[in-house]
Parts: structure tokens; C-alpha cells; sequence
């Protein structure tokens, strides 16, 4: 019996580069990215599903540039909104599954304890305002589908929190964090494991429908920005780190075009009551990124 066919689309982001290492033992993999892809043009995105005919088509792509989003609306929701609803469409006749990432960005960051998956969404700016369109686009193809809501995305690679805290720590001796914003800091690693064991459990199922829904995939704990930024300086190696000092400072003294929840920390419940899955403290993970990097 040959193995799946994996469509992966993101093959050099964040989660998409991890994943093309993780989902390989499980499956045959094709990845593909901008510009063989144009997640714009839904033209594109129909020729690439029906040319490969994928068991799986796994979404790690999108616009993730929060703050340019704001000025480009429109480019934004094409790829974040409308892309994955014509994906959904395409799986569905293929019978295929669809794994698609989310983000805690749905949520206005009201809520004082971690959102579950039930909680209603409400985002503050154009990127989350296009995440929760897609989220709303898969669901209402009714294929099977697996959407993970992801939250503080980092990794060694790429453009993220931590690679830009390492950069500003050998370049300044003060750094200002701010300190009024929480989430749970989620290696990018860690995010495509999850999903490659959450997806064996699926492809082995005889109903692999049974498990369609939204889950949210976090590491375990929580922190503000300025928490981690500490956690980050302060496992590096003191060789070419100049930074002393990393004071917190409030959201408004720090304004940026759009706007950020105050608290999107994510309850991971349903993943582990689902799966089985749950994933390690986010200073544990941090950890095993520092040493690695």
C-alpha cells in the first residue's frame, strides 16, 4: 500500500519548513510556496490540489505582517480569508483532509482566563479580522477538516520574536519590552510534531471525520511579551550580548498601526482530550530552541 500523498503549502515558513521534516515519515511529501503558488489567485490554488490530488493538503501559508495588513486589506483576507475556503472546497472532493493554522489573533484579549475553542471570536484588526474568515470559510465546506489555533509563533528560522530580541540584545544594552500583553509562546517545532501525530491518529481512523473541528495548539504557560523577552536575553550565551537591562513598559507607550489583545492565552484542553496531545511548557521548549540555535 503506498503511503499519503501531503500536500504542503508554506514550504519555507516558520511551520511549513518543520513540517516538510516531521510529516515525511508518515507520508510522501510535495511542498510548495510563493511565487509556484499564488494564494491570491484562486486559479492557482485549484491547479495546484487537482494536479497533485493529495490524501492531505496541509494550509501552513499566510499573511502574517499584522501591522502592513491594516494598509493592504484586501491582499490579506485573500490569503488569510478566502484562499482557505477554496482549499476546503477542493479537499472535499477529493475526500482529502485539511490541516489549517489559525491564530489567537481572533480574540480581542478581553477575557481574563485562557479562551477555549468555544469562546466568541472578536479581532481587532484586519489580520485577525481575515484569520477568523478563513476559520469561517473551512468550516462551512463541512469537509474533514483540522484547523489549529496557534498562538506567539517562534522558531529558529525566519522572522519572530525571538530572533529579533537576539539580534537587539548584541546591538543595545537597553531593551523596552512591553509587559501588559500575554500569550503562550509556541515553538514552531513543537507546533508541526503536534500536527503530525495528531494527523497519523486521523489517517488511521476509519472515520477520520470524527475528529474535524478547531483545536488550539499552545504551548503550555504563559507570559507577556516582556517575560519572554527576559527569558530569551537571558539564556544567551554572554559572548556579543551588550544588553544589561530589559525594562517593561505599557502597550500604549509602544503604539504600532494595529491593535493587539491583552491576554490571548489558549486553553489546550480539547487537544489533549481528543489527541493526547500536549505540548511542554514554553520555557522548556525555549530552551531546547537556545540550545539548539
Amino acid at each position: 500500500m503506498n503511503p499519503p500523498l501531503i500536500l504542503i503549502i508554506g514550504r519555507i515558513g516558520q511551520v511549513g519548513w518543520e513540517l516538510r521534516r516531521t510529516l515525511a515519515p508518515l507520508a510522501r511529501i510535495v511542498s510548495v510556496d510563493f511565487p509556484d503558488i499564488d494564494l491570491t489567485d484562486g486559479n492557482s490554488i485549484v491547479k495546484w490540489v487537482r494536479e497533485t490530488r493529495p490524501q492531505v493538503i496541509v494550509n501552513a501559508a499566510a499573511y502574517t505582517a499584522v501591522d502592513k495588513a491594516e494598509t493592504e486589506p484586501d491582499k490579506c483576507h485573500k490569503i488569510n480569508g478566502a484562499a482557505p475556503g477554496i482549499l476546503a472546497e477542493e479537499a472535499k472532493k477529493l475526500s482529502a483532509v485539511l490541516v489549517h493554522y489559525s491564530t489567537d489573533y481572533i480574540f480581542d484579549g478581553t477575557k481574563t482566563t485562557p479562551y477555549t475553542e468555544d469562546d466568541a471570536p472578536n479581532p481587532l484588526g484586519a489580520y485577525g479580522r481575515s484569520k477568523l474568515a478563513g476559520d469561517q470559510a473551512v468550516g462551512q465546506v463541512d469537509g474533514h477538516h483540522l484547523i489549529f489555533r496557534l498562538c506567539w509563533v517562534y522558531g529558529a528560522r525566519g522572522q519572530n520574536f525571538m530572533l529579533t530580541m537576539m539580534r537587539l540584545a548584541r546591538e543595545r544594552e537597553k531593551l523596552r519590552v512591553v509587559r501588559d500583553q500575554f500569550g503562550c509562546p509556541t515553538w514552531s517545532r513543537m507546533i508541526a510534531a503536534t500536527t503530525a501525530l495528531a494527523l497519523q491518529q486521523v489517517l488511521a481512523a476509519r472515520e477520520p471525520g470524527a475528529f474535524k473541528g478547531t483545536y488550539h495548539l499552545a504551548a503550555a504557560g504563559q507570559t507577556s511579551w516582556h517575560g519572554f523577552a527576559k527569558a530569551i536575553v537571558g539564556q544567551m550565551p554572554a559572548e556579543g550580548k551588550k544588553c544589561q537591562a530589559i525594562e517593561g513598559i505599557t502597550a500604549p507607550e509602544y503604539p504600532l498601526p494595529a491593535r493587539r489583545p491583552a491576554c490571548s492565552v489558549l486553553s489546550c484542553q480539547k487537544l489533549q482530550r481528543t489527541f493526547g496531545l500536549q505540548l511542554p511548557d514554553w520555557e522548556e521548549s525555549l530552551r531546547q530552541v537556545m540550545e539548539s540555535a
